[in-house]
Parts: structure tokens; sequence; C-alpha cells
């Protein structure tokens, strides 16, 4: 069952230990946003997969992202969400991975559940009978005693 959260409210997201993001909710339309950003079309045509990901992920953070704890500078002072500071934040593996797998792959799971479906008891496969032909064991011999 998809359950529905009609609240739409921003929330937090822990992606390593001391370190945590409120993004806007993925919506339909965060997403498309994100198709048609710039830095996301700019990707060249050859480009690897890598490439795109790693583009649209901070493309997407850019529009997500509301605020942040446990973010500094190189003087340890708190610094506020830009666009730079995001970029940059995403160059980290670690929080990249994160970010993937707590925000952006929630969508995409959605995405891969409506894809696939379990076989019914009354669907067309209800009642079928396995059609391959079983392996014949060889005849067990008598043993001579």
């Amino acid at each position: 069952m998809l359950t529905l959260d009609l609240t739409n409210e921003p929330r937090w997201h822990d992606l390593v230990p001391g370190v945590r993001v409120q993004l806007r909710p993925l919506t339909t339309a965060l997403m498309v946003a994100t198709r048609s950003d710039p830095a996301v079309e700019e990707v060249p045509g050859k480009a690897s997969d890598e490439e795109r990901a790693v583009a649209f992920a901070k493309a997407l953070a850019r529009r997500a992202v509301l605020s942040w704890e446990g973010i500094g500078d190189a003087d340890g002072n708190a610094i506020d969400p830009s666009p730079d500071a995001i970029d940059a934040l995403l160059d980290i593996w670690p929080i990249f991975e994160a970010f993937q797998l707590t925000y952006v792959s929630k969508g995409l799971l959605l995405e891969n559940e409506k894809n696939v479906s379990a076989s019914l008891p009354s669907g067309p496969s209800a009642g079928a009978s396995a059609t391959a032909k079983r392996a014949k064991r060889p005849a067990k011999t008598a043993r001579r005693g």
C-alpha cells in the first residue's frame, strides 16, 4: 500500500554522524524542475552516467536543501547553505552517497515498485502447470546381498 503524506512538510535527514540537512519533500515538481536545470541540461551527451548523476544530485540538492547542521567553513564557523556550499558538500563521497540513499533513492524505489508486480492467485498464471520437463533420475538398481 502506498502511504501518502498529505502534510508535505520539509524533513531532516541525517547524512553522516553530526551532519544533517533539512530537505523539501521530493515531489514531482521538484524533480521536473531539476531535470530542466541548466546544469543538468548542459551535461555533454558523451558524459558518463556517473557524471550525469553528480550533476543531477547537485541540482536537486540546490533546490531541496533548506537548512543544515554540522557544516562549517575552514575555520570551523557554521555556514548557511548556498549553491556553492551545497555543491562542495556533495563533492564529499560519503555525503553524496547518503544523500542519494536517504533522499533520492526513496523516489526511485517508489518508481521501481510500480513497475514490478507479483503473480496473483487470480492472475493469468493462476492454476498454470509447469511446462518444463523434469530430468529423469537414473533407475535404482537392486543391491545384491
